[in-house]
């Protein structure tokens, strides 16, 4: 991945400033190499090239529905009793002409007979011996319950774009036009650290004064659902000489270096000052809460490329707000991903919350819907940066924008739901 050149942003950045900046400078990154994938494996992969389809689908003009396939001239209605003269199924059709006046039991899928340009839905028929009744001929109309062939994609019609991240409707339609496999991007190589000579990791005594190494396990678990190759690095000791070397190092393996921790004003935090032996940074303060100290840079590779970091805050909630409002995006445009954008809903405030005017607060909600048909949202409580239970009672992000430092109950809010990754 090759990023060019750019700015340094000393400024306390907004949300849209820095997103947009984020995504700017990585606009020209050359996305990862393609490989062919197997239809089985293709779910969360970003396809690499458009896909043509080869086939009409369906294949064949068929019924919509269980029925009779009946000819009813052009002009004319339905006749009341037709003869039956076959059937025709998924598989196997009928090999003869149909002529007026004939009917064919036909199956969902099964192809029409030649001859034949209605299908009569069985509900409305009535089977005597070899004669078919229809109970209400006035509710058959010409050319009912047909699937013309090349309905759902017409051969060499773009059935799906470059760019286009699949899921499983797309393996199925990928499947109905009988392709076992097709050219994906690479997954992203994205390596990860926590930093802090106060993180201890898991299955080793606490010290007083310390805490296990939490945020490491929640961007491994997002970057896997975001179909991410995590490479895990483990903690990184509060050293500027350690950062830089694990920074270095890093960079020549991932094509994106996210770290936690580390990127504040403390006297212990050396993030920013390492990079600036390895690297550059662009911005490092965004004026959003939680998730204030945020470094966005690149890391010089011994290729003459770089590779993208991304320095998350040490708080967890924090640092899951700004993967999600941040990094998310920005991988996702690495990725090959065309057209995505972060979902917002409107949603109406069940209660009474507070923020700060002159910044973006992001509260931690749990959206529904109220007997009216309407999206209410309510916090899960207390709003702490270091309060992960709210992460996990919630279903969503709740906006609040920087103008408003007061949102009374029954205002409308913008909400951000976690499906995609949560």
């Amino acid at each position: 991945m090759s990023v060019s050149c750019f700015d340094l942003s000393p400024k306390t950045l907004s949300l849209n400033e820095g997103r947009q900046q984020l995504l700017d400078q990585i606009a020209s990154a050359t996305p990862p190499e393609h490989q062919l994938c197997h239809i089985e494996q293709l779910s969360g992969k970003v396809l690499a090239e458009d896909l043509i389809s080869p086939i009409n689908v369906p294949a064949q003009t068929n019924a919509a529905m269980d029925g009779f396939a009946i000819q009813i001239p052009e002009g004319q209605g339905a006749l009341a009793t037709y003869k039956r003269v076959g059937s025709a199924f998924a598989g196997k059709g009928f090999s003869g002409v149909l002529n007026e006046g004939e009917a064919v039991l036909i199956t969902t899928g099964a192809p029409i007979p030649v001859g034949a340009n209605t299908v009569v839905m069985k509900e409305l028929c009535t089977l005597d011996g070899e004669h078919v009744r229809f109970n209400a001929t006035e509710q058959v109309k010409r050319h009912d319950n047909i699937r013309q062939a090349g309905e759902d994609l017409s051969k060499g019609q773009v059935a799906l774009t470059r760019g286009t991240r699949l899921r499983p409707a797309h393996q199925g339609l990928i499947a109905s036009l009988g392709l076992e496999q097709v050219e994906v991007y690479r997954p992203l190589k994205v390596a990860v650290f926590s930093t802090g000579d106060e993180v201890v990791a898991q299955g080793q005594p606490l010290p007083a004064a310390s805490i296990y190494d939490t945020n490491r396990f929640s961007l491994i678990a997002l970057l896997q659902a975001l179909h991410c190759e995590v490479i895990d690095l483990g903690i990184l000791p509060d050293q500027e000489a350690a950062l830089a070397q694990g920074l270095s190092q890093a960079a020549q393996q991932a094509d994106v270096v996210i770290s936690s921790g580390g990127v504040s004003v403390g006297d212990a935090d050396y993030i920013k000052s390492a990079l600036a032996q390895v690297g550059e940074t662009a911005f490092w303060r965004l004026n959003i809460r939680p998730g204030r100290p945020f470094a966005f840079g690149y890391i010089h590779k011994t290729d003459k490329t770089q590779a993208l970091f991304l320095g998350l805050p040490g708080n967890p909630v924090a640092v899951m707000v700004t993967f999600l409002q941040l990094a998310q995006p920005a991988l996702r445009q690495l990725q090959g991903e065309q057209n995505w954008q972060v979902q917002s809903l409107p949603a109406i405030a069940a209660e009474t919350m507070r923020s700060r005017e002159g910044r973006t607060d992001f509260h931690r909600g749990i959206f529904s819907v109220n007997t009216g048909g309407q999206l209410v949202v309510r916090t899960t409580g207390s709003q702490g940066s270091g309060i992960l239970r709210s992460m996990v009672e919630a279903n969503c992000l709740i906006q609040i924008p920087d103008p408003i430092a007061r949102v009374q109950e029954g205002d409308l809010l913008i909400i951000h739901p976690f499906a995609d990754l949560l």
